[in-house]
């Protein structure tokens, strides 16, 4: 597509300039700079391109060159200062105005993505809004969220390295990067799993081993608050159960939340089977991890005890002194169940620490 031409009025009066400085040997006043500052500027808000724009200066300085063939260099040395200032305050002017369009446009980007996060506006007027940033809200999207040793902001290094590696891979996708409460979050599409992977190993390394946590994909402007608010909750989960995943998946962790959907059934459970073992010298807690470590070690004593650094005959001891406290046996498949419900039961409602 051709550029648009540029109408004589953008330049000022450039030309008239130039005649005056070649007579004068002056330089330009002022109110000269100023006046092509804001020339500059309209030229940045009409979107016209600066290259064009520097080179439009030259050719009227071709075509209006006030010099004869008796000039003599002093004139040309004025001429070409004042070509020199007039160009540059005509680009100091056009770059000001960039500034401030990326600023409002950031603005309203922060805007829109605080309104897509929080569920606020009208959904109608925040899918209208969507398509100015390249998403079509009506499609499933899906959120990702990034933690790191450290709260981050859009300026900080760790987000520009993220968003630098996305733009690189993904350069024609439709793919929101900012942060929110000091987290990175990506915003892409539902049916391009590879963006939000990405996202995640990037995230990952770029955050000295930071946790990533992903949502399912939603539809609708609710939908991508949905998303949100499962990766949020898959990286609370994270820390409660003391997860290792560097990268977690909401649509793996989907048990957790209907294990506590009825809090108070689960802290009957958990106060009825695993209460007893207050009763223990030292407490619930070495026994409470006894079990949580049996089970994430697949009921295998032997490899219970090295994680444990206990030799296989103490850890007898323990699983036979829970099954006197409990009146459940850890090793009875019957018991087995419900004892290992409890134990997850017991981390999510951070018992014993919490009273139930």
């Amino acid at each position: 597509m051709p550029e648009p031409e540029i109408p004589d009025e953008v330049l000022g009066d450039y030309a008239r300039i130039l005649v005056d400085v070649a007579v004068t040997g002056r330089r330009l006043t002022r109110d000269e700079l100023e006046g092509h500052r804001l020339l500059g500027k309209g030229a940045a808000e009409d979107g016209f391109q600066l290259r064009a724009l520097v080179s439009r200066h030259l050719v009227e300085t071709r075509a209006a060159w006030p010099l004869g063939p008796g000039a003599d260099t002093a004139s040309t040395d004025s001429v070409l200062a004042a070509v020199e200032q007039a160009v540059d305050a005509f680009a100091e002017g056009f770059e000001r105005a960039q500034r401030m369009t990326v600023r409002r446009e950031e603005a309203a980007r922060r805007e829109f993505i605080d309104d897509l996060l929080y569920g606020r506006s009208d959904l109608g007027r925040l899918a209208e809004r969507a398509t100015r940033f390249g998403l079509r809200l009506s499609r499933a999207h899906a959120v990702a969220v990034a933690t790191g040793p450290e709260a981050y902001t859009e300026t900080d290094s760790v987000p520009r390295t993220v968003e630098t590696a996305l733009l690189t891979r993904f350069s024609g996708r439709k793919i929101l990067l900012t942060t929110k409460d000091g987290r990175l979050v990506c915003i892409a599409p539902g049916s391009q799993p590879d963006v939000l992977r990405f996202f995640a190993k990037q995230s990952h390394a770029a955050t000295n081993g930071g946790r990533v946590a992903v949502g399912r994909p939603h539809h609708g402007p609710g939908g991508v608050v949905h998303s949100y608010d499962e990766a949020l909750e898959a990286l609370d989960l994270a820390e409660r159960m003391a997860l290792d995943d560097p990268v977690l998946y909401a649509a793996d962790l989907l048990v957790y939340p209907v294990l506590t959907r009825d809090r108070q059934a689960m802290a009957d459970l958990v106060r009825s089977e695993l209460g007893p073992l207050q009763k223990a010298r030292g407490g619930a807690e070495p026994l409470l991890k006894t079990l949580n470590v049996y089970f994430e070690a697949g009921c295998v004593a032997a490899e219970t005890a090295r994680r444990l650094s206990l030799s296989v005959r103490a850890l007898t001891y323990r699983l036979e002194r829970i099954h006197q406290l409990t009146g459940s046996d850890p090793a009875d498949p019957m018991h087995r169940y419900t004892l290992q419900t409890a134990v997850i039961g017991a981390r999510l409602l951070d018992w014993p620490a919490n009273e139930l």
